[in-house]
């Protein structure tokens, strides 16, 4: 089976070096640079300039790699507390198509909220149509990230994507207000096809 090619939107690299940046402090962040063996000039998301989608995405993967080198069983929350303050960042930035549908998909009722909530984050880190896609199963949710741009180059005996996960929870709290059980069920990373997330709606 030939995988997707791994995208990701050079505006959302960007702004993940950014808070990236925010999030370690200048002198940590150049650790963690120094330690995985890649260009200090890195932490600064003015250094790359223009960036196509797949570049984005080596990016993306290494500077998390690295992360998870450094900080070994921490890196999982300190990526998921990134990925959390990524999403009002993409929001805020949003294409306005998306921005203008946000306030609309708060005032669905509560049970249409999350899919919708799930699919702006979707169109917020697609490259092209359909590099994320979201699924009902049963009363709950699939989220299912085909580009895969954490897992990039990684191989690993569990699932990376970290960063995804504190962006998942992010997003249905702003949508809902309420903490929600999610599980990367499958990883590139690992060698699946698909990243995958389960979120678990409950009762």
């Amino acid at each position: 089976m030939t995988m997707p090619e791994s995208l990701l939107p050079a505006r959302v690299m960007h702004r993940f070096v950014e808070t990236l940046a925010s999030s370690l402090g200048v002198d940590t962040f150049a650790a963690v640079l120094e330690k995985a063996g890649l260009p200090p000039e890195w932490a600064h998301p003015e250094h790359f300039g223009p960036l196509d989608d797949a570049r984005a995405a080596e990016v993306y993967a290494r500077l998390q790699a690295a992360l998870r080198t450094y900080y070994g069983r921490g890196a999982r929350g300190i990526l998921m507390r990134i990925g959390a303050k990524l999403w009002g960042t993409l929001l805020n930035e949003a294409p306005f198509a998306i921005k203008t549908q946000a306030p609309l998909v708060r005032r669905l009722p509560l049970g249409l909220r999350r899919k919708a909530a799930l699919d702006l984050l979707a169109r917020l880190l697609s490259a092209k149509e359909n590099d994320l896609t979201v699924h009902t199963l049963d009363r709950n949710l699939l989220f299912v990230d085909h580009a895969a741009p954490t897992a990039l180059g990684q191989s690993e005996s569990a699932p990376t994507c970290y960063v995804t996960l504190g962006l998942l929870r992010e997003t249905l709290f702003w949508a809902v207000g309420e903490e929600h059980d999610i599980e990367e069920i499958t990883c590139r990373a690992t060698g699946a096809a698909d990243c995958k997330f389960k979120i678990t709606i409950g009762v």
